[in-house]
């Protein structure tokens, strides 16, 4: 098992490591051009940028929810590009949104097959206030990765399995949104407010603390107690990106039956 978070001193200490690559993730929904100009201006010294729409999602279209799984062959050939090699590379992700982008990417990475991810304990916040190195010096590509994919089908479930699914016994069915939005009492991106039909509310930012950083294992593990027991897990949330966190959780408290609803409450409206 490789492992999951890294702590900003370890990853000090790994740098410059040839089998570790960096990628910053930060983004923000409300102004999608953020991210990159906060990558543009500082970043943590040698990190690539992909960007949530132009690099972890494809386009959006009538249904699939507003943020589409990406082409597995064109994220597969950025990989490749910032020199990540299949199962040997350590990626690590980092975000400044209680790791909402950067478990995006650690899952997309494990769709993929590449198991050698892990996302940075705190975020961009506190490696900046360990006064630890950032620089604005974008870097060139030195050599190209080798990123042969294995895609993991199994991970995913469309809107028809979710209604196949979601009412059998031993499934489970997460809404990862706040609870106001899964109560349907505010709604501030989607047309229609509210959650489907036997979904039970595990808001993802309950995940980290007020800082960013995970909370303890043991709280990971107590979070899910009433769940382990269940034979599938269905995450969702808005658009398929911060259930991400709840399933970060669910692999951090040993349980691997959480697959990801990849258009979420998007795609459930749109029929």
């Amino acid at each position: 098992m490789s492992k999951i978070i890294v702590s900003p001193e370890w990853l000090l200490e790994h740098l410059e490591d040839p089998q570790v690559v960096v990628v910053d993730c930060r983004f923000s929904l409300a102004d999608p051009q953020q991210g990159k100009q906060q990558y543009q201006s500082s970043h943590i010294q040698s990190a690539y940028y992909l960007d949530l729409n132009q690099d972890l999602s494809s386009a959006v279209e009538e249904h699939g929810g507003r943020h589409p799984l990406p082409d597995p062959e064109q994220l597969a050939d950025k990989l490749s590009t910032i020199g990540v090699n299949f199962q040997k590379t350590l990626v690590v992700a980092y975000d400044d949104s209680h790791l909402a982008f950067a478990s995006r990417l650690w899952w997309l990475l494990r769709y993929l097959g590449h198991e050698q991810v892990a996302i940075l304990d705190g975020g961009f916040s506190e490696w900046q206030k360990a006064n630890y190195p950032v620089t604005n010096i974008i870097p060139q590509p030195e050599q190209k990765g080798n990123f042969a994919y294995a895609l993991q089908t199994q991970m995913v479930v469309d809107r028809q399995k979710v209604i196949n699914r979601k009412d059998l016994p031993g499934v489970a069915l997460i809404d990862s949104r706040e609870s106001d939005r899964y109560q349907g009492i505010r709604e501030p991106i989607d047309k229609i407010a509210g959650h489907i039909p036997g979904a039970v509310n595990y808001p993802w930012l309950e995940v980290t603390d007020s800082k960013g950083y995970l909370l303890p294992l043991q709280e990971q593990t107590h979070r899910w107690s009433q769940l382990k027991q269940a034979e599938e897990i269905i995450v969702y949330c808005g658009s398929g990106v911060t259930a991400c966190v709840n399933l970060l959780s669910l692999e951090l408290a040993g349980i691997h039956t959480g697959k990801l609803y990849a258009g979420s409450w998007s795609d459930w409206i749109s029929y």
